[in-house]
């Protein structure tokens, strides 16, 4: 990792990289692609637009995101992230937000907010466990319809994780102390009901989703998901279908009760999102 450095983005080849990435990451000529302007504008006005570059001042990875008003507060929202394939699961992607959480906070900003797809699981490892972002809110087909494959006939549902930069848990998780990183075994047994479960069947090559139990009263409720979503919607897309109506229908339910995503328990084939009772959630 410390082959990697990274920096803002401040040449017309710099953006017009940035942009190309994009493309690759998300497809050729997809219309939600940020253009140059943009990430050139939103760094001038308190944004982020800034890439990760390897030892041969290659392009492999970028952040971008704006700073503007939520509900009366100066906040950063994080549009983009992305790191090549070759390079994921190596700590690049912590890296960019990181950087990104040190430029807001020069800034005075306390929260930043972003979205992620509640069926990836790598996202979900990235923003719960690794940063120690919360989340409170949940959107039903967020961006609509887009051209990206990744989003190919399961629609655009989309967490908001809210990310309070200056909290213990965040310092705490991205320094790596054990005492805020997360034990599964502090909420097992009756501590924890399981709201909507994996089901392996022989022969089958990926879990259907169970029956979403809405009766539930407990201090954490686990809802789970298939761990390889993409390879899911290759295999068998009605069964990746499946899967979005059972998470939205258990999600909404339960975070409109008060309940909020605070950690994730990532498995090979399956994996899980605890949610704890909080005093309200946003829809």
């Amino acid at each position: 990792m410390s082959n990697y450095v990274i920096r803002p983005f401040e040449t017309v080849d710099h953006y017009q990289e940035c942009v190309a990435l994009q493309e690759e990451t998300w497809g050729s000529g997809f219309s939600e692609r940020v253009a140059p302007a943009i990430l050139k504008v939103g760094s001038i006005l308190g944004g982020v637009s800034a890439g990760a570059y390897d030892a041969s001042d290659r392009l492999v990875g970028f952040v971008f995101g704006l700073t503007g008003v939520r509900d009366g507060e100066v906040v950063h929202w994080s549009d983009m992230l992305a790191v090549r394939p070759e390079v994921r699961d190596s700590g690049l992607g912590r890296r960019l937000k990181s950087y990104q959480r040190d430029e807001v906070m020069a800034l005075g900003i306390e929260k930043m907010y972003w979205t992620f797809d509640p069926l990836q699981s790598r996202n979900a490892h990235l923003n719960i466990t690794r940063l120690g972002a919360v989340i409170r809110e949940y959107r039903v087909d967020m961006y609509g319809q887009t051209d990206s494959p990744l989003h190919r006939g399961i629609g655009t549902d989309r967490f908001v994780p809210v990310w309070e930069l200056s909290t213990e848990r965040v310092s705490g998780r991205l320094k790596d102390d054990p005492s805020f990183a997360f034990d599964p075994a502090t909420v097992q047994g009756e501590a924890t009901k399981i709201a909507l479960e994996a089901i392996f069947a022989p022969g089958k090559p990926y879990p259907r989703p169970g029956q979403v139990d809405a009766t539930l009263e407990s201090d954490w409720i686990r809802i789970e998901i298939p761990s390889d979503v993409d390879a899911l919607m290759e295999g068998d897309l009605q069964l990746a279908q499946a899967w979005r109506a059972a998470t939205r229908e258990a999600l909404t339910h339960y975070m409109g009760l008060g309940y909020e995503v605070h950690e994730f328990i990532r498995g090979l084939h399956s994996s899980g999102y605890l949610l704890a009772r909080s005093s309200g959630a946003r829809f």
